[in-house]
């Protein structure tokens, strides 16, 4: 295949493979609502599915949806003086009425209704005139918020046919790399880059997948050269959408492998640059006849036991992770990994790993932690040490290992809630000698 389908093909294997069932739990939850406010039981009436499964931008594996509820109008007298927290509750009882075994909480501004894989976050509100919608804030004793997820709704959906179609594609597309690359990034602010990028060029108003690795490495260099600030202006609603954590320096690196696969376009390996980009939602390298043959000779001599997260939790990157190692080897001080292969490029065997996580500050409470850790290389191999199991950590939000022979030697973190990945780093570790060389030291 050419690269227009392996784009088709990579867009189809990210798509939403459980519509079926958000829809099913949208309407059961509007079900509940309207029996609660309205003394009717529709599944469709008076909802509104924002965030990006409304705007038409999620791709396999979301896991937070929004849900505006529309209250009646009436109900307004009885909510308007101080009673934003009242709400919220006679919003989380309705639901709990009618799904009794389904965890729902109040939080600040909605009520989060958990289901397995996914959640619901359901805002109740009030349209006003002009199509935007007043909804509770419970802080500082409660206000009153207007969001206007309409407008956001609309302008995507127009730039969306002003742009061939090429805008909810980038935004899914974008959400790819961020949960390959541990990306902290909100969906409405991926969205608002993505439409801001295509407003500002007309180069692929008219072009599609065939173009879509040039298009990808141009958005990738436009996120690089943003200037530092805290916020955006929604596309459509103005609204401001925060910046969490910088990303310019990971779409530099996005926008040079970009490049790279574009360099090795008809190569062998030119698929496996572009699952660098993007993970293994893009297309496998093919396999000959011949190479496949010396894989399973190669194979009988070890076990490949690398497991990958994607076949174990759905992903869905929204914080951020940060891992460092601290190297030490006896007779020298410690010094943290990343440091060392900045100075020296890599390792030598026998040091000792302490790898932990340097910064989880927006990680919530219950998050869960996993490590994997591979072995690269014909060593490895040889001495049928692969490894790549992904493993529950077993306290303290640390894993030890030792750099016992040479090769490369990838290690992986993953932030686990509720059954989903939220946040996710990686650091390598390059070993470059053999045991015969242990005296040689980079500490």
């Amino acid at each position: 295949m050419g690269i227009a389908e392996d784009f088709k093909t990579f867009l189809d294997n990210i798509k939403i493979d459980n519509a079926a069932t958000i829809s099913l739990r949208y309407g059961e939850v509007t079900a509940a609502l309207n029996k609660k406010f309205r003394d009717t039981e529709s599944k469709t009436a008076n909802s509104l599915q924002v965030g990006s499964y409304g705007r038409g931008t999620a791709i396999k594996g979301v896991s937070d949806l929004d849900m505006i509820y529309i209250m009646p109008a009436n109900k307004w007298d009885s909510y308007k003086d101080g009673k934003q927290s009242e709400l919220l509750r006679d919003t989380k009882d309705a639901i709990k009425a009618r799904y009794p075994s389904t965890v729902v909480k109040v939080d600040r501004l909605v009520v989060r209704v958990l289901y397995r894989d996914f959640h619901i976050e359901v805002m109740p509100a009030f349209k006003q005139e002009d199509g935007s919608y007043k909804y509770p804030d419970t802080k500082n004793d409660g206000s009153w918020k207007i969001t206007k997820p309409q407008a956001e709704l609309d302008e995507i959906r127009e730039s969306d046919a002003r742009k061939n179609n090429n805008l909810r594609r980038l935004c899914k597309m974008a959400r790819a790399w961020k949960n390959k690359h541990g990306v902290a990034m909100g969906g409405l602010l991926i969205d608002t880059l993505a439409y801001n990028f295509l407003e500002s060029t007309t180069e692929y108003d008219n072009k599609s997948h065939l173009y879509y690795d040039e298009m990808c490495r141009d958005f990738f260099q436009y996120l690089a050269d943003q200037p530092k600030q805290s916020e955006y202006a929604a596309l459509g609603s103005r609204q401001r959408v925060r910046v969490k954590k910088r990303f310019e320096r990971k779409a530099k690196k996005a926008r040079d492998l970009c490049q790279k696969a574009i360099d090795a376009s008809g190569q062998r390996n030119e698929r496996q640059k572009w699952r660098d980009v993007f993970g293994n939602g893009y297309p496998a390298p093919e396999v000959s006849a011949n190479e496949e043959a010396s894989s399973s000779h190669s194979k009988a001599q070890y076990q490949n036991t690398e497991e990958f997260v994607e076949d174990r939790f759905p992903i869905d990157v929204r914080y951020h992770l940060r891992i460092n190692c601290e190297v030490t080897q006896k007779g020298f001080r410690a010094e943290m990994l990343r440091e060392l292969v900045r100075k020296y490029s890599f390792l030598r065997p026998d040091k000792k790993l302490r790898f932990e996580i340097t910064d989880s500050s927006d990680l919530p409470e219950g998050t869960e932690i996993y490590w994997k850790v591979l072995n690269r290389g014909p060593e490895a191999k040889r001495r049928n040490m692969i490894r790549g199991q992904i493993v529950r950590d077993t306290g303290g939000w640390e894993k030890r290992e030792e750099s016992d022979f040479k090769g490369d030697h990838f290690v992986e973190c993953y932030a686990v809630l509720n059954g989903v990945v939220v946040a996710r780093d990686s650091i390598l570790v390059p070993i470059n000698a053999n045991k015969e060389e242990v005296l040689k030291n980079v500490g």
